[in-house]
């Protein structure tokens, strides 16, 4: 039986580092039973060990479907602004994952899929809330926890968990669930408004160059973020719920960083090569978000880096 890795917001309702299991199990049951109120769009498989079983935190609740329904009709047309572009752009999934949820692998083998599309830029984010379970997540940072938080609180609806795929910003699913992620691709593809991004490197430094909205299409101002990726990492996991298996995580975001802003003009960056490189970092890859967490609203990636 695949199994679902939840974490609330609420402190204290996962457990803490050196929890019981038995305080663990109690935990996880006490989200089952607010999961089981949450509304939801569609329905799918959710356990977790010891706990009754989860109503679908995965599926868009209320609240982040109109949280969608509002970001998408604020952002415009998605076919006028590829007609007027006249190029085609990339989709971008996130999946957030974690070394230490035994239903994550499912989701990382899928993210390797994605990532050899050319249509899609696809980042694995490694997050560390599940540390405390016994394995040191070795590619986690604090800043993708803090990103995953952070749509959570945009969207208002509070889901966090691994493997939580997130969509061009706006609408989460299971990273495992590749039916849902192309049924979300697809939502996201025919209602936003996308704009021309460029990434290359000459002499030494990164350009990035961002078109603008096209002509009587509103937007919000928006952060220009700089991903530094490796492309694979094999990662043998020696404690916790993977215990003994050895994994591979393509498409690992080392570093995310935020590099400017965009108003709804073209826009052109020149960065310095040096200093934005990490260890294991093959590519890099910029998104043109509306605010931190909202709408990704154009995205390039360069290979090589």
């Amino acid at each position: 039986m695949r199994l679902l890795c939840v974490v609330a917001l609420a402190v204290g309702l996962c457990g803490h580092p050196g929890a019981s299991s038995a305080q663990v199990s109690a935990n996880r049951e006490s989200l089952a039973t607010e999961s089981q109120a949450t509304e939801s769009l569609s329905q799918g498989p959710q356990a977790q060990p010891e706990a009754q079983p989860l109503a679908e935190p995965l599926a868009q609740p209320l609240a982040q479907r109109q949280f969608a329904e509002d970001l998408l009709a604020q952002v415009g047309s998605g076919e006028a602004a590829r007609s007027s572009a006249g190029a085609p752009h990339k989709t971008v999934v996130e999946l957030f994952t974690s070394q230490g949820c035994s239903s994550c692998p499912a989701a990382d083998a899928l993210l390797r899929r994605l990532a050899e599309r050319d249509d899609t830029i696809a980042l694995s984010l490694s997050v560390d809330y599940w540390d405390y379970l016994g394995w040191k997540d070795t590619l986690a940072n604090p800043k993708f926890t803090e990103r995953q938080r952070a749509y959570a609180r945009a969207r208002g609806d509070g889901a966090i968990y691994t493997p939580q795929l997130v969509v061009n910003g706006v609408v989460h699913v299971n990273g495992s669930d590749e039916g849902q992620i192309a049924r979300a691709i697809d939502r996201t593809e025919r209602t936003l408004s996308f704009v021309p991004v460029r990434l290359h490197e000459e002499e030494g430094k990164l350009i990035v160059e961002a078109g603008g909205l096209p002509r009587g299409v509103a937007g919000k101002d928006a952060t220009i973020w700089l991903a530094v990726v490796a492309g694979s990492v094999e990662v043998p996991i020696q404690r916790g719920e993977n215990q003994g298996r050895t994994i591979t995580y393509y498409n690992v975001v080392r570093d995310l960083m935020p590099v400017g802003k965009w108003s709804g003009r073209p826009v052109t960056l020149e960065l310095a090569r040096v200093g934005l490189t990490r260890p294991g970092a093959e590519s890099c890859a910029v998104l043109l978000q509306q605010g931190q967490t909202g709408p990704i609203i154009g995205a390039a990636l360069m290979r090589g880096f």
